[in-house]
């Protein structure tokens, strides 16, 4: 027997006689409201950063001013993948689709690695032109200001993604945060391209951008790690402790095996095994993988759903769920796992 509604709105007691209730508010739906609300806040900010530098490299003719831009424009463009994931995450499962479309955010955090990816490369075929055929940087002021700005415009954004991504569990928002966090860095080492031309060093110009390049690529690696291991169906370790943690909790749970845990978007989904007394009946059975799948709720933060097989403690796990050998519809012989 299994318990998996995904949405029971239920009371009970808590500490001290107070009680609280679930399912009054949808947490995906609140969740994905919040990713959506610092995507366009962060939107907004950064289209504001990128136009204002935009305008200095116009008149300066900065090449590492202008591999900051263009790195700010495709941070700014990857809300926008992001905000059509979370705007599909609000929709209802349908029937090709019945674990939901939450899986749509991790193809929108390939489609912001894959952004960052190609706005270094550009950023580094404008620097290697630059240094074959130099120019001079105009406007001193002007790019050093630019440069201030980037980095406050980018810094800002940075905190708002890393918070309301971590505070909704979605690695992509996550990823995009830390990415307007390098690019406010690399705006600070324009000021540094800047000095070195103010110094009599016009090469600084070109091989500052370089550097910035190098920092991008860089980024690139940290940004896919978790988003790749997400569309694997990785999870860290620490989060089946938990659930088997805090499976343990409901009473009548003799053991608790087979946990397992994937992400669909920032929807974290878990299923697990436990072990009850064989004398129970299913009703009784059902009422513990119903405190099973509350506990688990109350420990893991993000868990939009959890699946809760309940075996017999004489018969604890998958593995008594094995097909003994057998030959049948003309196959050779063979077992099921």
């Amino acid at each position: 027997m299994s318990a998996d509604p995904e949405r029971e709105r239920h009371d009970h007691p808590r500490r001290a006689g107070r009680g609280h209730v679930h399912g009054l508010v949808d947490p995906v739906a609140a969740s994905t409201e919040r990713g959506m609300w610092a995507l366009k806040w962060s939107f907004v900010a950064l289209t504001a950063t990128a136009v204002g530098q935009a305008i200095v490299v116009a008149v300066s003719g900065s090449v590492a001013l202008l591999a900051d831009t263009i790195h700010n424009v495709a941070d700014a463009g990857t809300a926008v993948p992001l905000w059509i994931a979370f705007a599909l995450a609000r929709m209802r499962p349908a029937r090709g689709f019945s674990y939901g479309y939450g899986r749509v955010e991790d193809l929108a955090g390939v489609a912001i690695v894959l952004t960052i990816l190609v706005s270094g490369l550009i950023a580094g075929y404008e620097a290697l032109l630059r240094l074959v055929q130099p120019a001079p940087v105009e406007h001193l002021e002007a790019v050093t200001a630019a440069a201030v700005l980037g980095f406050a415009g980018n810094e800002a954004v940075a905190t708002l993604r890393i918070r309301v991504g971590r505070a909704i569990g979605s690695a992509a928002l996550v990823a995009d945060g830390y990415h307007a966090r390098a690019d406010g860095l690399t705006s600070l080492a324009v000021l540094g391209a800047a000095g070195g031309v103010w110094l009599g060093y016009p090469l600084a110009d070109p091989i500052v951008g370089l550097l910035i390049t190098a920092v991008i690529l860089g980024i690139v690696g940290q940004s896919a790690r978790p988003i790749l291991r997400r569309m694997l169906d990785g999870v860290e370790p620490d989060v089946l402790d938990a659930a088997a943690h805090a499976a343990r909790h409901a009473p009548g749970v003799g053991d608790v095996t087979d946990v397992r845990a994937r992400w669909s978007g920032h929807r974290l989904l878990v299923e697990l095994d436990v072990a009850v007394d064989a004398r129970l009946s299913v009703s009784e059975g059902h009422a513990i993988a119903k405190e099973v799948r509350h506990q688990i709720q109350h420990h893991l933060p993000h868990v939009a759903r959890v699946t809760v097989h309940v075996d017999p403690a004489t018969e604890p796990g998958e593995d008594f769920h094995r097909v003994a050998a057998h030959a049948n519809d003309g196959l050779p012989t063979h077992s099921h796992l």
